[in-house]
């Protein structure tokens, strides 16, 4: 079949028009339209189509530059030695072809030594040194071409304005181990999560428009005209290549990276030395699953080969080294239509909006809704309906919808405004001062908080009632058999029966079940009650502290609130909804069907785990973890949150994580939760 060049031509064309603009958006306005994952789609694109046709290769091509020229309104600075982009690879086939290609290949022979560093999601810098002093620092800008930035350099505190004598490792002869008469040096100028997320809070109380992600606040703190502002955002670098040096070059990467260390730079503590290749794919798919553990945004793994001979051998093609790629992880961002703005009502009457989106594929998965927070978000961010929007899936957590991509808003996109009237049942909504949710008043009407308090009641942190899943527990709603929680306590197996496909042994396991349920322990019945702000942490302490839920329901304002751990927040809400007569009936009704009001103490075995202290973590199956830490604190244990050399227990559930091996390594004795009901009942 015949190509036709011409539409291949127009194609091109369009990519490189397109590339070009995200360019400028990206490494000048510090505002990007698409997240990286398309971005690079485009390239990868753009670079299939030069490679098939590389009679139609253009040297203005954005696959021979690196970004974008530099503002105007900073002076350049011209790097005597490129600063390259990355080729990238996205699966463990594409690293590996890319070791064949170039080091098989180009250089006869299996490659061996490879550094792989995380690769942080900020913005590319170079520091120059002379006599040992910052004279220096850039912006990468277009690759060879960067903008002065010196003076915000300096305001960064890991960045050292003066070198260290280096005296162990630094190569050449012990007279010249002092830094070297001129040395540059790269790296990545970045912001953590949490400082991304304090500055946010500052400008939403401001009223400012928020940063989309660390990247572009760090990229727009660097590039203050005012070094003033610069200094008042918490800026870091890591320190990650050798740009050049007039003496003493070191025979690898990994020993520059030594040598950087001695010399007073910050380099990545988790930067990591390999052998072989089949080692490097292996720690690189490793890293997709601890990204999320790091205090700063990573996108990928940077692999290198060790050997700088081997690297000036290999050199570069187009933008890109050879010796070296960025093996990239899915994309957590991605942009799309937003559709429509639903509204779901919660347990406690909250109305939480949800963006309807044109389905886009984030991380492997379809997304096609996303939370919204609430209104004020929804106002302070400005989102539309129509709006094309930045969405973000990190980790495990619900898709959030960052912002809108402001220069491609249709002109007819209109502000959203919260309905007045409850979706649901029709009840009016309001919205008390200083709160962030708006509420539905219809609380005894409305089906969906009467679904939430239902899903809430049975859950296993709750009343922990088994069988009565979501589907059985909306046949008992549409037959009118249950309206509120304590109607479960009456229910017979004749009523069960009555509903379909419910058979003989499935209607007396649901009712061994709820019986078993009224067993549960007081701590498990005031945070099943659903009272608002009311945790299972704040259960346990109200617990402790009045032993009963008469004496709790019998208690002030202020008396609630003078337990420790308790707020006002709290305890307003614990006297507001007792003084709802509805609660009160409902309470009672479930004083009837036998429910413990009372809070079983061990007095006896008071002490008996004093000088002993637990960590506890992972999904427990029978408690939650505030419910066992207070019984702990009961007998005289101390709770901490990290293991130490001086933990003597972690409790552990499924999941356990980091801390599971933490304790391993320390030698700390791991129990289970069928372990620590041992321990408590032979204690050491």
């Amino acid at each position: 079949m015949a190509v036709d060049i011409q539409s291949v031509q127009a194609r091109l064309q369009a990519l490189r028009k397109q590339i070009e603009h995200h360019n400028h958006r990206y490494y000048v306005l510090d505002d990007p339209e698409v997240s990286d994952g398309e971005y690079d789609a485009l390239m990868r694109e753009l670079q299939a189509l030069e490679a098939e046709h590389p009679e139609l290769q253009d040297p203005d091509s954005p696959t021979q530059r690196v970004g974008a020229g530099p503002l105007a309104a900073f002076g350049t600075v011209e790097h005597a030695v490129p600063m390259l982009s990355l080729s990238n690879t996205f699966s463990k086939e594409e690293l590996r072809a890319w070791y064949e290609r170039n080091m098989v290949r180009r250089l006869g022979r299996d490659a061996t030594g490879f550094v792989l560093e995380p690769k942080i999601d900020g913005l590319a810098v170079s520091l120059t040194y002379r006599d040992g002093r910052l004279a220096v620092g850039a912006t990468r800008g277009n690759g060879l071409v960067g903008e002065d930035v010196t003076a915000n350099i300096r305001t960064i505190r890991s960045v050292p304005l003066v070198l260290a004598d280096a005296v162990t490792s630094a190569p050449g002869p012990r007279r010249a181990r002092v830094p070297p008469e001129l040395i540059e040096v790269r790296g990545e100028v970045y912001l953590s999560r949490t400082a991304f997320n304090k500055i946010n809070e500052e400008r939403m109380a401001a009223g400012l428009p928020l940063f989309a992600n660390p990247r572009n606040c760090a990229a727009g703190s660097l590039r203050q005209l005012d070094p003033r502002i610069t200094a008042t955002r918490p800026l870091d670098i890591f320190v990650y290549a050798l740009g050049q040096v007039s003496e003493n070059e070191p025979r690898s990467h990994w020993q520059a990276l030594e040598w950087f260390r001695e010399l007073g730079f910050r380099t990545n503590p988790y930067n990591r030395r390999c052998e072989t290749i089949d080692e490097v794919v292996e720690q690189c798919a490793a890293w997709q699953e601890r990204r999320e553990s790091l205090e700063y945004e990573i996108d990928g793994v940077v692999v290198k080969l060790d050997n700088l001979d081997d690297q000036r051998e290999l050199g570069a093609v187009g933008r890109e080294p050879r010796w070296a790629t960025a093996y990239k992880f899915p994309p957590t961002q991605a942009t799309t239509r937003l559709l429509d703005i639903g509204v779901n009502v919660g347990r406690t009457g909250s109305l939480n909006p949800f963006a309807i989106l044109e389905p886009v594929q984030i991380g492997g998965v379809t997304v096609k809704l996303a939370s919204l927070h609430n209104d004020e978000d929804i106002r302070r961010k400005d989102i539309r309906v129509g709006d094309w929007v930045l969405v973000q899936r990190a980790g495990e957590v619900i898709p959030q919808v960052v912002g809108p991509v402001l220069s491609r808003r249709p002109p007819d996109a209109v502000p959203w405004t919260l309905p007045e009237t409850c979706p649901v049942c029709g009840s009016p909504v309001v919205k008390l001062e200083g709160e962030s949710m708006a509420r539905c008043t219809g609380r005894l009407v409305c089906r969906a908080q009467l679904w939430e308090t239902f899903k809430h009641w049975v859950s296993r942190g709750a009343m922990d009632i088994d069988g009565l899943g979501e589907k059985l527990l909306s046949s008992l709603m549409n037959a009118g058999l249950v309206k509120t929680p304590a109607d479960l306590y009456g229910l017979t197996k004749d009523r069960l029966l009555g509903l379909e496909r419910m058979g003989d042994k499935s209607a007396d396991n649901i009712l061994r079940s709820i019986e078993a349920s009224k067993q549960r322990p007081l701590p498990r019945l005031i945070f099943a009650l659903g009272i608002r702000h009311v945790g299972d942490q704040a259960a346990v302490l109200l617990t402790g502290h009045f032993g009963s839920l008469d004496a709790l329901m019998a208690a002030s304002e202020t008396e609630i609130q003078a337990v420790e751990g308790i707020g006002p927040k709290i305890a307003s809400s614990i006297v507001d909804y007792v003084a709802d007569e509805g609660n009160r009936a409902q309470i009672e009704r479930l004083r009837q069907a036998g429910l413990r009001f009372e809070h079983e103490r061990a007095a006896s075995r008071e002490g008996q785990l004093s000088g002993l202290t637990f960590v506890v973590t992972g999904r427990l199956a029978r408690a939650t973890r505030g419910e066992i830490e207070a019984r702990i604190k009961s007998l005289g244990g101390q709770v901490a949150d990290a293991v130490t050399r001086k933990t003597d227990y972690l409790i552990v559930g499924e999941d356990a994580g980091s801390k599971l091996k933490k304790a391993e390594s320390l030698g700390t004795k791991v129990l289970t939760e069928d372990d620590f009901e041992a321990l408590l009942a032979n204690p050491p």
